[in-house]
């Protein structure tokens, strides 16, 4: 891609902003030719070149003539100032590149970067931004993956982290669930206009997140979702964040478009496995198979995405008693038979040890409860006490 140049210091003045917020209505999310057009001519020479009444090909270089006029006809039905009103109305914003609130990373994307971004809610999307990590899967999960999701969801927040993903039904939702429900951080990005509920079922929890999150998209006020937008919507969830978790993924899925957007953006990509015989977790494996990489909890997510010493704790099984024992106790124990009493020399022989070091761990042993004396002999303690299971490892 194309490299951006310098964005312009200081924030953008109103006429380029409207300039962007119109042309958010005429080229599609995504559109790297218009994204070189708006960086050569600037959003108000393009706007004024796309408006304009000889709007041709050879003003708007690398279309035809056909392509030009449906540009046309897209320019000049648009009134910017309307949805700017309405994004206002619904007490929201329009972020721009030059604006303190926008996500520099976003500029990763080069000439696919946004227009803008249509914003709703109360915190700064920058700051959420730098601590962010995606969270995204199959619609149509089962309930380990939904359980999964919430999960994360929640166990990120707790960390401190901010938890995107895009709204939809499963996965999406679930991850969004468990962060609110940790009292955290969410923010969904949508395919269509962030004053649209969509899905229609998810319209309590988009209403949540507005609440207590921030719902961001590129598309204007009133706008709907087609299928080529969730597609590109992706590459937004991908750049604005530090990785991408992938729970729960057919071969063909937008979550793995996601998580590959993600690699080419030189950002952790990530996947919690499932069963290797589910059809849902293939896609995930497949992932796994590559640069990605394996996490079964949020603290092994954030060990991946985040600073120096955040690590995962280390993962071990429960102390037994018998881990506590010397090791020549231990061999000592080990020289006992599983049933019956033996005679001290018989233990001092097994262990590799003389008779009195022998006797003297045995005294030790039957203080800790792991063996008892049987007349003239020496056996593992009786019952459900401490005995062979001890001698084995057991608690």
């Amino acid at each position: 891609m194309t490299q951006l140049t310098p964005a312009p210091t200081g924030p953008p003045d109103e006429p380029e902003r409207t300039a962007r917020a119109a042309l958010t209505r005429i080229l599609e999310p995504g559109d790297e030719r218009g994204g070189r057009w708006l960086r050569e001519f600037g959003a108000e020479e393009l706007l004024a070149r796309l408006t304009s009444e000889d709007c041709m090909a050879e003003t708007l270089p690398g279309v035809n003539e056909r392509r030009a006029q449906g540009l046309r006809a897209r320019a000049v039905a648009v009134e910017p100032e309307r949805d700017l009103a309405a994004v206002h109305a619904a007490g929201g914003r329009f972020v721009v590149p030059g604006d303190a609130e926008w996500p520099s990373q976003l500029d990763d994307l080069h000439d696919a970067r946004p227009v803008g971004l249509w914003v709703r809610g109360r915190p700064d999307l920058r700051k959420w931004a730098l601590r962010s990590v995606a969270v995204v899967g199959a619609r149509a999960c089962t309930p380990y993956g939904a359980h999964m999701a919430a999960g994360l969801g929640a166990g990120l927040a707790e960390r401190g982290w901010v938890v995107v993903s895009g709204a939809a039904f499963g996965v999406d939702g679930s991850a969004h669930r468990g962060a609110l429900a940790a009292g955290g951080a969410t923010v969904a990005v949508l395919a269509c206009g962030v004053d649209v509920v969509y899905p229609r079922g998810h319209g309590q929890l988009i209403g949540r997140i507005v609440e207590q999150g921030l719902v961001i998209g590129e598309l204007p006020p009133g706008d709907h979702p087609t299928p080529s937008r969730f597609v590109m919507r992706n590459r937004v969830i991908a750049a604005l964040t530090r990785g991408t978790v992938v729970v729960e993924a057919e071969y063909r899925s937008g979550s793995l478009v996601t998580a590959r957007n993600a690699q080419r953006l030189g950002r952790c990509t990530i996947g919690v496995p499932g069963p290797a015989t589910s059809g849902l977790s293939a896609g995930v494996h497949e992932l796994l198979r590559g640069e990605s990489v394996l996490v079964t909890d949020a603290a092994e997510v954030v060990e991946l995405v985040g600073g120096m010493g955040e690590l995962a704790p280390e993962r071990i099984g429960p102390v037994v008693p018998r881990d506590l024992l010397d090791p020549v106790g231990r061999r000592v124990l080990e020289a006992l038979p599983a049933r019956g009493a033996v005679a001290v020399r018989e233990v001092a022989r097994g262990a590799g040890t003389t008779v009195d070091e022998a006797l003297g761990k045995l005294y030790e042993l039957h203080s800790l409860g792991f063996v008892e004396r049987d007349g003239e002999g020496w056996r593992l303690t009786r019952g459900p006490g401490l005995g062979s299971n001890a001698r084995r490892g057991g608690a």
